[in-house]
């Protein structure tokens, strides 16, 4: 009995890496990227590659195991939320409210602790931010938050 269970199991797992989600990055056009539209610092740019593009961008760089069922599933989920709640590839697209109140929402999260998510840090210790990273990052978001803030108030007074 416990043969036929462990063999049903096995033959599962080989049917369900069949079911393969879509793990390409969109095309994007490089000057709607958050970096080329509020050039940040280098250690900005950095921070940002590590602990934030492979989820929130169209650059995700897909590790060995998410070739394989169900982590496939569970990766390519987590980088179709990311994107849906901010993609730094098109950050440029959006108008300049939507953007300065995005960075405030990225700024809060960072901050609070809720970003990067836990389970990436345990596979991408690079994506693991110190206090000061977490300050710098958020100050950074806050600062060209409120550059758009303002650039978008002046827009409307003219």
């Amino acid at each position: 009995m416990l043969k036929k269970v462990i063999g049903g199991l096995g033959l599962l797992f080989i049917l369900i890496q069949f079911i393969r989600p879509n793990q390409t990055n969109p095309v994007t056009n490089p000057q709607l990227d958050y970096r080329t539209v509020t050039n940040p610092p280098e250690e900005i740019k950095g921070l940002l590659k590590a602990a934030c593009y492979d989820c929130h961008s169209n650059e995700t760089v897909y590790p060995w195991y998410s070739q394989f069922a169900p982590v496939s599933w569970w990766l390519s989920a987590h980088v179709r939320e990311g994107r849906e709640h901010l993609n730094f590839s098109t950050f440029g697209q959006l108008a300049p409210n939507d953007q300065a109140e995005a960075l405030e929402e990225v700024a809060e999260v960072i901050q609070e602790g809720e970003m990067p998510l836990a389970s990436y840090t345990w596979t991408h210790p690079e994506a693991r931010l110190s206090p000061e990273q977490k300050n710098s990052l958020a100050a950074w978001f806050n600062q060209s938050g409120g550059a758009k803030t303002e650039n978008s108030k002046e827009q409307e007074d003219d």
